[in-house]
């Protein structure tokens, strides 16, 4: 599998679009996981290079004939520009770069067809050595590929008839009875092999929707659906590192609901938790691109705006205060109503950790609630 910090693009041509298809709905996340998949572990493809290379200038060499040098020269050059390109887009996928994936991919099917070539010229040739050493060397690619490719079993499936389609052209232009057993063995081992790679695929996208739906619950309020305090230590850690470099300084809202505790008293924890869901949602609607909401606890937020000015922070708290103080009506027919406190850190992030940025904007909603709530209050961190 590709590295996690390497991100291949998506194929932009039609015909390489249905080859990675997978036949199913899936997430853009998934489809891209998939896609990478395919640039699969260097060390595996140069191990099948070196395999089909060197069959080739055997039987070349072997049987001295200028269409087995041909195909030699065509498998060199093929190899070549696959490993070459392969290595080109490992390099821009960790730059973040776009990648040639159609590239990729056709050069992989044009890879197969060489094989498939070479062994039609094989079995053709009158040398039962060279179609021996020819066929077991397709044969063995064929379990790489649907081992490699089965991210993609559409192209798994072409790859397979381009590698062994040619045994069965051969085996009828060789005219050998025993031979054309391969009329039958074909149609049956290309269906067989595919629906494996299908059923493959099915087991790896499985696989991917369960590990992602674990991911989304550990890091993700099941009650709100905003993300939780594990991924905004993570996001404030991610964010620090970025601003370091630029020298901005990162804004952070620590928010917490005033009379939500006399909601929970007077009418039950489930009122209180349809306020949650109202407040998450009254939060979202205020905030814009690229500032990002957390429920941390409890009847805790916290907001992370990243570099603004001053004025457009009082601005925004000034209107998170309005919108979460309207009243609330609940799925019972109650209306409630509640406020709010702000807490702001705009602060540089040199030599600060998440816990130390949370500690401040902490601080300064503490004085925010002090001085009577409903109001919000800066603290400059050191």
């Amino acid at each position: 599998m590709a590295n996690s910090t390497e991100v291949f693009s998506l194929p932009r041509w039609r015909l390489t679009q249905w080859l990675v298809d997978p036949g199913r709905p899936v997430t853009p996340e998934i489809r891209q996981a998939l896609v990478s998949n395919l640039f699969g572990s260097l060390s595996v493809f140069v191990g099948g290079v070196i395999n089909t290379v060197l069959v080739a200038v055997l039987i070349a060499s072997y049987l001295q004939r200028p269409p087995f040098y041909m195909w030699a020269a065509l498998e060199i050059l093929i190899c070549t520009s696959r490993i070459m390109l392969l290595v080109a887009s490992r390099r821009m996928a960790r730059a973040g770069r776009r990648t040639p994936t159609d590239w990729h991919l056709v050069l992989g099917l044009a890879w197969a067809g060489s094989i498939g070539t070479g062994t039609y010229l094989s079995i053709t040739s009158g040398s039962w050595l060279a179609a021996a050493l020819a066929c077991l060397s397709a044969a063995a690619m064929v379990g790489g590929l649907c081992f490699r490719n089965f991210a993609a079993p559409r192209m798994t499936g072409v790859m397979i008839l381009l590698v062994l389609g040619p045994c069965v052209a051969g085996a009828i232009a060789a005219g050998e009875p025993l031979f054309m057993l391969t009329l039958i063995q074909l149609p049956v081992y290309v269906i067989s092999m595919t629906s494996a790679a299908f059923r493959m695929n099915a087991m790896l996208i499985a696989t991917m929707e369960s590990e992602r739906e674990s991911d989304h619950r550990a890091r993700h309020d099941p009650l709100t659906g905003l993300p939780n305090r594990a991924s905004l230590l993570h996001e404030i850690q991610r964010m620090t590192a970025r601003l370091r470099e630029t020298h901005q300084r990162l804004a952070v809202f620590y928010l917490d609901l005033d009379g939500f505790k006399h909601i929970n008293d007077m009418h039950g924890h489930g009122s209180g938790d349809e306020v949650l869901k109202l407040v998450a949602e009254r939060i979202r609607g205020v905030l814009r691109a690229p500032m990002q909401a957390f429920r941390i606890g409890g009847d805790e937020f916290v907001l992370l705006v990243g570099e603004a000015e001053r004025n457009d922070l009082q601005l925004l708290a000034q209107r998170l205060l309005r919108v979460i103080q309207m009243p609330y009506t609940l799925p019972n027919g109650l209306q409630v109503r509640i406020g709010s406190s702000i807490g702001i850190a705009h602060i540089e992030p040199q030599g600060q950790t998440p816990d130390t940025i949370l500690d401040a904007a902490d601080q300064a909603l503490y004085i925010a609630k002090s001085r009577g709530k409903g109001r919000f209050h800066f603290a400059e961190a050191s």
